[in-house]
């Protein structure tokens, strides 16, 4: 198992993670022009490799007040092995490195994915709900 920052060639790789887990569609925009301009703006994405291949990621991104985490996951295939432990604790180390707080979003259906993100200190902000224009044209 490696965890490393993302390069151009693992654009490919990158998206099946996405497509396969759900994090992936149209209506995000998540080009690779996307991730180099949050990654030239502060942020990273991390990848993690196992068994020979690319099998989870992780997203920073940074708006100068806080660090965002985005498109954390792991394959179906590699999951319950502890890897997404493993990814979010370097994902941790990273943002730390940023200086800035971090925020994250989960579906409230998420029961796997809330319990690690709790378990690792993240706690609800509030009563909040998230709304979003994709398009402001």
């Amino acid at each position: 198992m490696r965890i490393r920052d993302f390069v151009a060639a693992d654009e490919a790789a990158v998206r099946e993670v996405w497509l396969e887990t759900g994090m992936a569609s149209p209506h995000r925009a998540d080009t690779l022009a996307t991730i180099e301009r949050t990654i030239a703006a502060g942020g990273r994405l991390l990848v993690l490799e196992a068994d020979g291949a690319l099998v989870g990621t992780a997203w920073l991104t940074v708006d100068g007040r806080r660090t965002y985490l985005h498109h954390l996951g792991v394959r179906p295939s590699h999951q319950r092995r502890g890897l997404g432990w493993r990814l979010l604790e370097a994902t941790l180390a990273a943002a730390r490195e940023i200086g800035l707080q971090l925020k994250l979003e989960v579906h409230r259906d998420n029961a796997a994915a809330i319990a690690l993100y709790r378990r690792a200190g993240f706690s609800r902000l509030g009563d909040y709900d998230v709304l979003i224009i994709r398009d402001l044209n």
